[in-house]
């Protein structure tokens, strides 16, 4: 350990209840639905402007498009907030921090990179399907999105420290703020 730094202990039975996380989940969600709000007017504004309306992109351009503009801008938001503030906005809001056994941006864009994986696999498997007609690709895609949303929100939800694979991973906890 450096000079400074201090050793947080992860919980084995974390006493967040059920509507902090809600509260946390609420706000972090208007916020990223805010930014796609945003997002998709300016979007459609550049293209009025500048394309006379929305041109047409490959399979490939568009699936590097929507992680450029959203999924990118967003784990990298996150992962800031995370790191510099223990926390996003939705967790701020709820009372709760994110805490390190040893805080790195690492731990940070680790925890977050696993956090919004489901989100990129659905963008991905949407968009699969559009260009290929819904084939067994961008099923299996969207149906793996899916089930590691689920597993991602059980995991915090029902395991006894609140702990979702890219906590463990990152060696992170979130807990009530100040204790």
């Amino acid at each position: 350990m450096r000079k400074g730094e201090t050793m947080i202990k992860i919980i084995a039975i974390n006493p967040i209840p059920f509507k902090k996380r809600m509260i946390e989940f609420l706000f972090d969600y208007l916020f990223i639905l805010a930014y796609l709000v945003l997002l998709f007017l300016s979007s459609m504004l550049i293209y009025i402007i500048f394309f006379n309306g929305v041109p047409e992109f490959t399979e490939i351009q568009s699936q590097w498009l929507v992680f450029f503009t959203s999924v990118l801008p967003i784990t990298l938001l996150f992962t800031l907030l995370d790191y510099k503030h223990d926390g996003s906005f939705g967790k701020v809001k709820a009372g709760l921090e994110l805490v390190y056994q040893k805080k790195t941006v690492q731990a940070s864009l680790t925890r977050n990179v696993i956090k919004f994986l489901p989100w990129q696999l659905g963008h991905m498997g949407t968009i699969h399907g559009l260009y290929s007609d819904f084939d067994v690709l961008s099923i299996i895609l969207s149906i793996s999105a899916t089930l590691l949303a689920v597993l991602l929100l059980a995991m915090t939800m029902f395991r006894k420290d609140k702990r979702h694979l890219g906590d463990l991973l990152a060696h992170t906890q979130v807990q009530l703020k100040g204790d």
